[in-house]
């Protein structure tokens, strides 16, 4: 695991109504500070990446879908530099995933329906100057291919 990401298996409580799962709470391990919450969708296929904050540390949880959400270490000091971690969270996998700063993330649809994802980030958006930096889903600085791999 990528030093400094952190996630929690969600615990789902169904009855004949439907269903109920906590996401963050205050009184959480990985609850920081509320800067927002927001909602990004995406479409079947469609790939969301590359982003990463200087500053901003991002908790994610697909609400609806399914998703491929990859993350990849750049900070050249951290010893897991390099590494690559896969998730797929979504409706039969529940879970929040933390991003520090610093750590290039990104996730792909990989359902037949539309996508979404809840964030938590600890800072508020600033429009004017915003703590992101972006790349390209096919960058040749991050060594990943998001294309489907079977078996």
């Amino acid at each position: 695991m990528i030093e400094g990401v952190k996630v929690k298996k969600l615990k789902v409580n169904c009855d004949e109504r439907g269903y109920l799962f906590e996401i963050l709470r205050n009184d959480d391990d990985l609850f920081r500070l509320f800067g927002q919450a927001y909602i990004t969708a995406a479409y079947p296929g469609v790939v969301k990446a590359w982003h990463m904050h200087e500053q901003q540390t991002d908790s994610m949880c697909v609400v609806a879908g399914r998703a491929k959400l990859v993350i990849y270490d750049a900070r050249e000091e951290s010893p897991t530099y390099g590494e690559i971690n896969e998730f797929f969270p979504g409706v039969d996998n529940r879970m929040l995933i933390q991003i520090p700063p610093k750590v290039y993330h990104g996730f792909k649809n990989i359902t037949n329906s539309e996508v979404l994802v809840l964030n938590f980030p600890d800072s508020t958006y600033n429009y004017d100057r915003p703590d992101e930096i972006r790349l390209e889903p096919n960058s040749s600085k991050i060594p990943y291919d998001w294309a489907r791999r079977d078996g």
